[in-house]
């Protein structure tokens, strides 16, 4: 091959490796829930390139079982937003939502819940691939905040924010199970991958309580302290280790399931809440609500090696590109 030949062929190869990683580069989606929008940063710039405009206090978000859309839930909004992972441009809205602060799909795909944070209850809506229907509405406790579904898409879990208790629902009757109490505030919660443990999260307290709930009742098995205002889960993407993030402690540990343990711990600026997690896993990408920023932390140097201006009160972060949940 002549010189030039080579040289142009080297240049081609270069420009389309370059195009195929902007492609692979999913933009980030940070949810202000102050300024009723989406923040959409550009992780090869580390760029805030636009903002979508959602309903009031969007707060959390979820991906729709064909990957296909990004469900926004707009809690006092009472409305879905739908936004491509992709593209991050808007698709539809969905309204008549009642209060959609937290939001789940069970894991075969059939049932799409969601917590009323401020009117105490669980709406369990059917899906037909398109849009949910409302099939029962459960009366729960005082504010509840985060859902988990085991599974075997039999048992949707919930914590009370103010009454402080966890509770069960069974998904074949679609009736309350059981109710627990917990500890102060408790607010995210995470199943381990063999359905026998749920762990939560103490905003109001410093740690991670463990209940057992493969019995007719659960019991309290465990505390593992973490630090001040545990609040948020986003698991490693090994199946076996959880980042959790402590609000008021400005920090974030990293637990064993597996030992119950705490085996590392990393800065979480500005009150840490939501995170989403690289493929590899080394990077978080943290909302820090009280400054309004995106933070991305290195787990491997164990610092902030980024932060990118946001809205007001970011919470929920979510990118195509993350470990396994």
């Amino acid at each position: 091959m002549k010189p030039f030949n080579l040289a142009r062929s080297l240049l081609v190869a270069a420009s389309a490796a370059a195009a195929l990683a902007a492609q692979a580069a999913n933009p980030i989606l940070v949810l202000n829930s102050l300024d009723a929008n989406i923040s959409v940063i550009d992780p090869a710039t580390w760029k805030e390139v636009k903002r979508i405009p959602t309903g009031k206090e969007p707060h959390h978000l979820y991906l729709t079982p064909d990957s296909k859309s990004v469900i926004v839930a707009n809690a006092t909004g009472d409305s879905l937003t739908f936004v491509d992972p992709k593209t991050a441009d808007v698709q539809r809205v969905i309204q008549g939502i009642s209060d959609p602060y937290h939001l789940r799909f069970s894991p075969d795909m059939k049932w799409f819940v969601t917590a009323a944070n401020r009117l105490n209850h669980i709406d369990i809506y059917s899906w037909n691939g398109t849009a949910p229907k409302l099939v029962k509405r459960i009366s729960t406790g005082k504010t509840p905040s985060h859902l988990w579904i085991d599974s075997k898409s039999t048992t949707i879990y919930s914590t009370m924010q103010d009454s402080d208790e966890l509770v069960a629902i069974d998904i074949a009757s679609q009736t309350l199970k059981w109710r627990i109490k917990t500890g102060p505030m408790p607010a995210d919660l995470y199943g381990s991958p063999d359905n026998k443990f749920v762990f939560v999260a103490l905003t109001g307290g410093e740690g991670v309580q463990v209940f057992e709930v493969a019995g007719a009742q659960p019991k309290l098995v465990n505390t593992i302290k973490t630090d001040k205002g545990a609040h948020a889960f986003r698991a490693t993407g090994d199946g076996r280790h959880l980042f959790v993030s402590n609000r008021v402690a400005n920090t974030i540990s990293k637990l064993d399931m597996q030992s119950q343990t705490v085996v590392d711990k990393y800065p979480g600026p500005s009150g840490p809440d939501c995170m989403d997690v690289t493929p590899d896993g080394r990077y978080i990408y943290l909302s820090s609500r009280w400054a309004g920023k995106m933070s991305v932390i290195d787990t491997k140097e164990r610092k902030v090696v980024n932060q990118v201006k946001v809205g007001k009160s970011p919470h929920g972060i979510w990118t195509l590109d993350h470990a396994p949940r």
